[in-house]
């Protein structure tokens, strides 16, 4: 029997001060059994003994070895080496550049990213406030977007807007960013279990009880109105504006499919407080490559 193509998966260990690392090691011991994934995760030596101690469980597991570059990594044909460490001291924002490259121009299956803090990203010389748009300008979809998407056990997120201040959502909530995030997460919801694919879209209001006709903001009766119209004569199947206080009540996990939301913590939030650590995960719409 023919054996089985090795599938590679870019893995970006984030932030050197923050948690990727252990995330990374704990999720590689639980991993090892997918014998057909090649693991090549971007890193920096490790210097705290709990990582390091992470780190020799991992080896004993793996053969493994270590890259200058993510080119060498990607290129060693040796398919029994299933974990390849790129180790080059280029600062962790540069890994996420490096790594959505690769998966443009097929190299890699997928990239897999842990955190970055958005003042290691200012520090390392880029101008991207976060992956999300680290990765939209890599692959050329500044114009037409990236959304963030989060997938749950319970109910699914999708953002309209991204790393935004408060200040400036309403200004950037605009009938094109609505009707491209209900596009994406229309295209996002053919992906999920039988249960939930065919439930309708849940767009959330901007504003407290969804404007209360006009008496709490306009952008309901005016921006919301023409995006659902427009989603709807393509046909989309959404619902909405919800008002937001009541929208993520547990009696509503079931009616909606997902869950599309003006400004990041009015998803995030809920999401975080009901899934927390233990389900979740965040992927980005929008993209020609898969990101999680």
């Amino acid at each position: 029997m023919p054996k089985a193509p090795s599938l590679k998966l870019i893995v970006t260990a984030g932030d050197p001060d923050g948690i990727g690392d252990e995330v990374v090691y704990k999720a590689l011991l639980q991993a090892h059994s997918l014998r057909q994934v090649i693991f090549i995760v971007m890193t920096a030596p490790p210097q705290h003994p709990f990582i390091r101690m992470l780190r020799v469980r991992v080896l004993k597991k793996y053969l493994s070895r270590v890259y200058s570059s993510l080119d060498a990594a990607l290129s060693d044909e040796d398919a029994r080496v299933r974990l390849r460490f790129v180790e080059n001291g280029a600062p962790p924002p540069l890994w996420v550049e490096q790594g959505a490259r690769a998966c443009l121009q097929k190299k890699s299956a997928a990239l897999v990213t842990e955190p970055l803090s958005k003042t290691l990203i200012r520090d390392s010389g880029l101008q991207d406030i976060g992956h999300t748009e680290i990765l939209a300008r890599v692959c050329g979809v500044e114009k037409t977007g990236a959304r963030m998407a989060f997938v749950g056990q319970k109910f699914n997120v999708v953002l309209a807007t991204g790393h935004l201040p408060l200040k400036d959502v309403a200004v950037h909530t605009t009938e094109e960013a609505l009707f491209t995030s209900l596009e994406l997460a229309d295209e996002f919801r053919t992906c999920l279990p039988s249960r939930m694919k065919n439930l309708p879209i849940a767009l959330v209001a901007l504003n407290p009880h969804a404007g209360d006709d006009n008496l709490i903001g306009q952008e309901e009766a005016t921006v919301f109105r023409a995006a659902l119209t427009r989603a709807v004569s393509s046909g989309v199947h959404v619902v909405g504006p919800l008002v937001p206080d009541a929208a993520f009540l547990p009696a509503n996990w079931r009616r909606f499919s997902i869950y599309v939301c003006p400004y990041h913590d009015q998803g995030l939030i809920p999401f975080k407080a009901i899934h927390g650590h233990e389900s979740g995960a965040h992927i980005t719409l929008g993209l020609p490559v898969i990101r999680t």
